[in-house]
């Protein structure tokens, strides 16, 4: 419950704030928020799968965000789009956690439910 109501009310200071993000940090952006949004759909997963660790999505939220950052500023040092490396990386994570979210909320209750013998 808390969580939709954070969402959103970030989307509504977002669209209230008259703030644009500078062209050379859109990379940076960019990446980060696919690493956040790879954790937060990582950890819908995991709660769906009832194996959700706090621990473990909160580090892995900061250490993929900071992570994902700074391949992409290595990157932009040394002349090489590094950042594509991440987005295909969080992009194929993504979709293959929210194909198992998806499977997980469609999936049919069994018509014989196991018995306890």
């Amino acid at each position: 419950m808390w969580v939709v109501v954070g969402a959103l009310v970030g989307v509504i200071i977002g669209m209230w704030l008259p703030y644009q993000i500078p062209v050379s940090l859109s990379r940076y952006i960019s990446v980060g928020i696919l690493a956040g949004l790879d954790s937060v759909i990582g950890g819908t997963r995991a709660g769906l799968e009832t194996r959700f660790d706090y621990l473990v999505f909160a580090s892995g939220f900061v250490v993929n965000t900071i992570l994902a950052v700074l391949v992409t500023y290595i990157g932009v040092v040394l002349g090489a789009d590094l950042y594509l490396a991440a987005v295909v990386t969080f992009g194929l994570r993504i979709f293959a956690n929210l194909g198992a979210v998806r499977r997980h909320l469609l999936r049919r209750p069994s018509a014989h439910p196991p018995t306890l013998s």
